[in-house]
């Protein structure tokens, strides 16, 4: 019995996290206006959403705008991991406090404190995707740190102390021993950044320039609006963002395990 309860509480935790995505994604594929009303097999949702020139550039610049965000933050937090697995115990106990502030604080708090530093303090104008950019790096930047940390404990650290007996500087042993043990935890936390990126909008409401949006601001303007097409062609993409971003989760682990199993 306790098997039993535990398969279904599983799953019952499993079904009220994908049911919502489920039923959305049945109904891009409708050309129902609303959901509850069920209709007939169409492929409208998806020619809207890749022949509406407003649409193409959203998400053109939405996904250019993630790439940029999560190599900057991949490069800040994998860098940052690992100084602080090397300082000292005292010294990594601050970087590691510091690093928790941001993922503990709410979106809108960063969102707004950017706009004020950027824009009022330091007289950077919106229109040039710098708060934007510096934004969101901010919010991305300590999961990667929390991506790579684990993966640095993990680690066989030997190996580092014998590649500098045999002959290598620091900065080759971090490029040729450390790094290559620690990609798992990069790639992790790069498609992290990349996800919270595509799903932030309080910091992109504050700090985004007034001509540009990124996809959760246009979906939410999009959701007060009257046209019913816009609407519907928003439920195609968010299903071929749940598509893409499933197929990577699959991809990276299964290549995750197939490396940890040539390595055993």
């Amino acid at each position: 019995m306790k098997k039993v309860f535990s398969l279904f509480w599983i799953y019952l935790v499993l079904l009220f996290l994908y049911a919502p995505i489920l039923i959305l994604t049945v109904y891009s594929f409708t050309d129902a206006t609303m959901i509850g009303q069920i209709r007939g097999f169409s492929l409208h949702n998806y020619i809207t959403l890749f022949t509406t020139p407003e649409l193409l550039q959203m998400i053109f610049g939405t996904c250019l705008l993630a790439l940029v965000v999560a190599l900057l933050s991949t490069l800040l937090g994998t860098v940052g991991a690992i100084g602080a697995f090397y300082s000292k115990k005292s010294t990594r106990s601050v970087i590691e406090l510091a690093n928790q502030i941001p993922v503990v604080n709410a979106d809108v708090v960063t969102g707004f404190s950017t706009c004020i530093l950027m824009i009022a303090f330091f007289r950077i104008r919106k229109e040039t995707y710098f708060p934007l950019v510096i934004g969101q790096t901010a919010l991305c930047a300590p999961f990667v740190y929390l991506s790579v940390l684990p993966r640095l404990k993990q680690m066989d650290h030997q190996l580092y102390e014998a590649a500098l007996d045999l002959g290598c500087t620091p900065s080759q042993a971090l490029i040729k021993v450390i790094l290559p043990q620690i990609v798992p935890g990069i790639l992790s936390g790069f498609m992290t950044a990349i996800t919270l990126s595509l799903d932030d909008y309080f910091i992109a409401t504050y700090t985004k320039p007034a001509t540009f949006d990124t996809i959760s601001t246009y979906v939410v303007n999009a959701t007060r609006g009257s046209q019913t097409e816009i609407k519907t062609a928003l439920w195609a993409l968010s299903a071929i963002i749940f598509v893409v971003v499933t197929l990577a989760v699959v991809g990276m682990n299964y290549s995750s395990e197939k490396s940890e199993g040539k390595n055993r």
